[in-house]
């Protein structure tokens, strides 16, 4: 019992104190509320200014959030200047435009070897050569027109069957690798006409330096810009075209790897149906 009124004693002390500092606060919000008014009056010009201005800043800054990659894109292209970004740009569309057209005509001369072979077995086996041909003639790809070339020889032996597939297969793979020394050439020449125009960059910030005869950032930002912007897109040109570049590579050797295992294959079936 005793313990309980202790317990209900200190619940009552701490209400009072909780009421007191509650009145307390009060009384200053109502005295804070009153001069903030008094000082609301003065401080509404000049906070309305200041909002206006943020506001338009926050717009500004908006727009520049908001500004499209290709119209940024567009930008950096006129602040590296156009007469040497302009050649970076055509090694860049004349490379891209013989990637696709490499592309496409190796998937193109991409053939099912496997199905092939057992097609031209099946002719062969029967002494039907002509059917052979047929086969070959109707299928595309270097490995069909090997093939074809091989058993148009036939009659003249194996020698020159052999001799036929390794002569026109040299045809073969100089086509598959036909536009490749292009997209070289314009892997290297991007990022060179861009170390080109860092140069020339560099010539005019040094000129507008010599003419201000004051070496402030102001005066070399300009020839500083084209000199970085045309280093990056020339560097951007080169890696993506070195890339394609590569990714042919690998399709080409593979190809090529393909045409030799099916022309051992090829051998091996004229070899065992040969009367």
């Amino acid at each position: 019992m005793k313990k309980v009124c202790a317990y209900l004693s200190v619940l009552v002390i701490l209400t009072l104190c909780l009421s007191n500092v509650a009145f307390a606060q009060d009384k200053g919000a109502k005295k804070a509320a009153t001069e903030s008014k008094t000082e609301s009056v003065s401080e509404s010009a000049t906070s309305a200014t200041a909002s206006a201005t943020e506001s338009t800043t926050k717009q500004a800054s908006a727009q520049a959030d908001t500004q499209s990659f290709h119209q940024m894109l567009k930008t950096k292209y006129i602040e590296g200047g156009v007469g040497w970004m302009t050649p970076i740009l055509i090694c860049l569309i004349l490379g891209l435009a013989l990637v696709i057209e490499r592309v496409l005509y190796l998937n193109l001369s991409t053939t099912n070897t496997d199905k092939l072979l057992k097609r031209i077995e099946e002719n062969v086996s029967k002494g039907d050569y002509e059917g052979a041909k047929d086969v070959c003639r109707n299928t595309r790809g270097p490995v069909a027109s090997i093939f074809y070339q091989g058993l148009d020889r036939v009659g003249n032996g194996l020698e020159d069957v052999e001799k036929s597939i390794t002569s026109y297969g040299g045809v073969q793979m100089a086509r598959l690798e036909s536009n490749m020394t292009w997209i070289s050439l314009f892997i290297a020449l991007a990022p060179s006409l861009g170390f080109l125009g860092t140069v020339v960059g560099m010539v005019q910030a040094f000129d507008d330096i010599e003419k201000a005869g004051d070496i402030s950032p102001t005066v070399v930002a300009g020839g500083m810009k084209v000199a970085l912007l045309t280093t990056v897109f020339g560097l951007i040109t080169a890696l993506i075209l070195q890339v394609c570049y590569n990714y042919l590579l690998t399709k080409i050797d593979s190809l090529v790897a393909s045409m030799e295992d099916a022309s051992i294959s090829f051998m091996d079936i004229l070899v065992k149906n040969r009367k």
